[in-house]
């Protein structure tokens, strides 16, 4: 037994099976002598469960988490250099990657029998966010050992459409441009690219709705599961207390009988001791010696 041990299978648990695994773990680090490690297993910290969804999403797909850090190097590197359009490009990528993980996540929980509401995958989308901006909190999260949710607090020092550097270099005046063919190539390469621009922020737009259905959709079955676990409550409630008094009813007849079964021992004893002391005046009275 060693701490990254305990400590993977502790936080690959569900939420409610943590603590009392936590006490087992204890108490086997201290039967094996190693108060250290008890000690270090006691203060691993139950997750919250935007922070078990988060882990979630790290052990149930492990393809996901490189592309994401790649996406929060590179965010971070264009944010160093102050490279307004990478950073463009690489917001896009970002909404869409987040928001598509923060699905995923959304889904793994359900499958895992923890369904989750829009509280619970905001927090799950801020931490996305925070893993995007530092890479302290991209190392955590990529270790799988969350126990609340990381803050997005710590944000990019400036945003992709707002990027200027703070002491720009001076460029030579543009020339007066010409009308003629370089003119109609640079208006054809500026359309295309706003053309582009478009059909990215159309498909991005289409993958938002999706999503917004799809998550609606998953809030209608949700409230659909919620409210027939409820009807189920309320029938194990009602059995429940049917069991409870039935239980009552059999603990009356059982004390009834054994108070029985001991009466029933004691006149038991008292016949048989009348029945030997009967005997006994028999025997003396029949025998050879009361009839000289």
């Amino acid at each position: 037994m060693d701490y990254d041990s305990v400590a993977d299978e502790l936080y690959a648990l569900r939420p409610e099976e943590f603590t009392a695994a936590r006490a087992s773990a204890m108490a086997s680090a201290r039967t094996a002598g190693d108060r250290e490690l008890a000690e270090r297993i006691r203060t691993l910290r139950k997750p919250s469960l935007a922070a078990w969804v988060s882990n979630l999403l790290v052990r149930s797909s492990p393809g996901e988490v490189e592309p994401l850090l790649r996406l929060g190097e590179g965010l971070r590197q264009a944010h160093q250099d102050l490279d307004g359009t990478q950073l463009r490009e690489l917001s896009r990528r970002q909404h869409a990657l987040i928001r598509a993980l923060s699905l995923q996540a959304r889904q793994l929980a359900k499958e895992a029998g923890h369904p989750i509401g829009e509280s619970v995958q905001r927090e799950v989308e801020n931490t996305l966010h925070a893993v995007l901006a530092d890479p302290e909190a991209a190392e955590a999260w990529a270790g799988g050992r969350l126990a609340k949710p990381l803050s997005a607090a710590v944000g990019f020092p400036a945003t992709a459409e707002g990027v200027r550097p703070q002491h720009p270099v001076a460029r030579p005046a543009p020339a007066p441009s010409r009308p003629g063919k370089k003119g109609s190539e640079q208006q054809r390469r500026k359309l295309a690219k706003a053309r582009e621009d478009a059909e990215a922020a159309e498909r991005e737009l289409r993958g938002l709705r999706d999503g917004a259905a799809a998550a609606g959709q998953e809030a209608t079955e949700a409230k659909q599961r919620v409210d027939g676990l409820q009807r189920r409550v309320e029938e194990l409630t009602g059995e429940l207390e049917q069991v409870r008094g039935e239980h009552e009813q059999a603990r009356f007849a059982e004390r009834a009988a054994r108070e029985r079964a001991r009466t029933a021992d004691r006149r038991a004893r008292e016949a048989g001791r009348r029945a030997a002391t009967a005997a006994a005046r028999l025997e003396r009275l029949t025998s050879p010696s009361s009839d000289a």
